[in-house]
């Protein structure tokens, strides 16, 4: 049961996030209005109770239906299945606004909206898009998404997850780890290797016997997130829940792309959110009869934050004009992943030490951002395997094996 926890004065706080290039001017009105409606129900309802939710492991589920109706679900996918249908900045600035309050909560929406919905509406039949896309953008259903198995993290292409042809169903077997929302998700959009031996996605529904959820408890981070597994044992799936529209790895490799375009944003929000905790407290903070903020070491640190911030800034924005313009490769997206996780955790260790000992109090998010980041830079492709992708693409060698 959901505890209730008590609002900290020092963590509900609104602000404006630092836009020192002026990118706002890179921005429609319908994006920062979206921006400004979103980040007003999170400072109302997630800000304030966040930290005690991290300290319980608790995720806030009885929420997801107000996060379905204010568009947090599959907002770039079409109005025709019930979504919101804006545009990918636009999903950018969500993620933002998101994870500047928690990596968790953020991940919960992306997984949803990146790694169940899209996968149905790129790839699967017309029934299944009509079936199930309007639920899920409205949070009747919850999904996850089930592609790292306990012995192929980096090497999704040695999955053992399979399925065999039965006649009237398919046969489903294996496991799945590390997948976000799975304790409580709905259904499951599975990635298994077909009776010729080919990726393929397929829709596993709660209730289904043989299909289990085992959720992974003594988390230091995304604590507010629940994470869980995937186990088949000989699990009947309707033929009509194969997602028909392609095989192999570019399948689900399709997906991450669109979660790692989050990612790329969502970081952003975390970093922002540590950098004005940070420049707060400094203002505030009397030492040796001035702020700290007067001190050099302590502007060394801050002018760096915000330097990092707004080329992160950039960097998302021409990312996310490539997206709407159908443009943006996976090696684009790869390294904004892994340029922006690694400057937030920077950002997070640096605004830690701004704050001293309070730095590591729930009173404060900035540890909370640290220990979630430190899963973020690992989940949807490590830091060295984004790196990898990289050198593959400028090369056209890989490095892989």
């Amino acid at each position: 049961m959901l505890v209730e926890p008590q609002k900290s004065a020092k963590v509900a706080h609104a602000y404006e996030a630092p836009d020192y290039y002026q990118l706002d001017g890179l921005l429609t009105e319908e994006h920062l209005l979206i921006r400004s409606s979103v980040r007003s129900w999170l400072n109302e309802h997630i800000a304030p109770y966040i930290n005690d939710w991290a300290q319980n492991n608790q995720c806030p589920t009885h929420l997801v239906k107000e996060m379905g109706e204010l568009g947090l679900f599959g907002p770039s996918l079409p109005e025709e299945y019930g979504c919101p249908g804006f545009d990918e900045i636009a999903y950018g600035v969500i993620m933002q606004e998101i994870e500047r309050v928690d990596s968790g909560i953020r991940s919960m929406c992306s997984v949803q909206g990146s790694l169940v919905m899209y996968p149905i509406y790129k790839y699967g039949s017309e029934e299944q898009k009509r079936r199930f896309l309007p639920l899920l953008a409205k949070g009747e259903l919850m999904g996850c998404f089930g592609l790292t198995e306990p012995d192929h993290g980096s090497n999704p292409g040695g999955m053992t997850t399979h399925f065999s042809d039965e006649g009237d169903h398919y046969l489903l077997n294996g496991a799945k780890t590390w997948i976000s929302n799975s304790p409580f998700a709905d259904i499951a959009v599975v990635w298994a290797k077909n009776p010729d031996g080919k990726i393929q996605g397929i829709i596993v529904e709660r209730g289904m016997p043989g299909f289990s959820t085992p959720e992974i408890h003594n988390k230091w981070s995304l604590r507010a997130s629940t994470t869980g597994e995937l186990v088949f044992e000989d699990v009947k799936v309707p033929k009509e829940n194969l997602l028909p529209g392609v095989t192999g790895l570019r399948g689900p490799l399709g997906c991450l792309d669109k979660a790692r375009y989050g990612i790329a944003w969502g970081a952003m929000g975390a970093a922002m959110d540590c950098y004005s905790t940070a420049l707060r407290y400094a203002s505030e903070r009397m030492q040796f009869d001035k702020p700290i903020a007067g001190f050099q070491l302590q502007q060394k640190k801050l002018a760096e934050m915000l330097t990092e911030i707004t080329k992160m800034q950039i960097f998302t924005w021409r990312l996310g004009t490539l997206m709407n313009e159908g443009k943006a490769t996976t090696a684009q997206i790869s390294m904004a992943k892994r340029n922006n996780v690694d400057s937030a955790i920077h950002i997070a260790r640096e605004a830690r030490q701004i704050l001293g000992g309070m730095g590591i109090t729930g009173d404060y998010p900035i540890m909370r951002h640290m220990m979630n980041l430190e899963s973020v830079i690992t989940y949807e492709g490590t830091h060295d395997i984004h790196l990898l992708i990289t050198g593959m693409d400028i090369t056209g060698i890989s490095a892989f094996r």
